[in-house]
């Protein structure tokens, strides 16, 4: 006879439903609480430290998801974890992602990939598709960007994927004056098109919509001077990656 699984408690920060923008169709998108990474353009700073997420249970999370699994399985859709970081959340995040494959959910994990280390074969298996969030291929401005990071093990979480085939969508958000020196680009565009399996790009101009949640928790936006990139400047980028014969969007 086999074992019952023990559910795993996660911080879960909050959920939302979406459409197109976390994975393919409808999703039911589960926000996890932590992150160790502190992005000068993030958009969720309330979503960094574990203790503003509310305890929950995978069972709990199922639960949940289970109110919508009908409506998002003829949707196209399925079951994305993001954050903050859920690979912060490794134990959480790997029984999720399983019993949500198991009940026929197509699976996303979304990732900047700095904890890709985390994710060990049983999480990934579990896993349909990666939205792996690049934030800079130059190592200075990677960790000027997110202030405390190393763009070496994104790097190696994106090999590591490409040499499993594993889907996987590509985020750059293009900040003026930051991510979007035309060298910068030009280095992510080339390392992009060696990897397999990367399904599209997605080049995302930096926004200030977040900016009232810095006011709410007392802390300076650190990009508030910065205005977001034209038209003209967002296209330029995904041309960069276009040029390498990859779908852009």
């Amino acid at each position: 006879m086999s074992t019952p699984t023990t559910t795993v408690t996660g911080a879960v920060h909050s959920f939302d439903l979406s459409t197109g923008v976390d994975g393919p169709g409808t999703r039911f998108v589960a926000f996890l609480a932590g992150c160790p990474l502190r992005c000068q353009y993030c958009h969720s700073p309330d979503t960094w430290l574990r203790r503003n997420g509310t305890p929950t249970t995978t069972d709990q999370l199922l639960n949940e998801i289970g109110k919508y699994e009908r409506f998002i399985k003829v949707a196209g859709g399925g079951v994305t974890l993001s954050g903050g970081e859920p690979l912060q959340q490794p134990a959480f995040t790997r029984q999720v992602l399983r019993r949500c494959h198991e009940r026929g959910l197509h699976t996303a994990l979304d990732t900047s990939g700095y904890l890709g280390d985390h994710a060990d074969d049983t999480l990934l298996d579990a896993t349909d598709l990666v939205l792996l969030d690049i934030k800079s291929f130059d190592p200075a401005t990677y960790r000027n960007l997110t202030r405390t990071g190393s763009v070496g093990p994104t790097l190696r979480f994106a090999r590591r994927l490409s040499a499993l085939g594993k889907p996987m969508w590509i985020r750059f958000v293009l900040v003026p004056g930051l991510t979007d020196a035309p060298a910068n680009v030009e280095a992510l565009a080339g390392f992009v098109a060696s990897l397999n399996a990367v399904q599209r790009v997605e080049v995302l101009p930096f926004h200030r919509l977040g900016a009232h949640k810095y006011t709410v928790l007392g802390l300076d936006f650190p990009l508030a001077h910065v205005s977001p990139p034209d038209a003209d400047a967002v296209e330029r980028a995904r041309a960069v990656f276009r040029a390498r014969g990859i779908t852009t969007y």
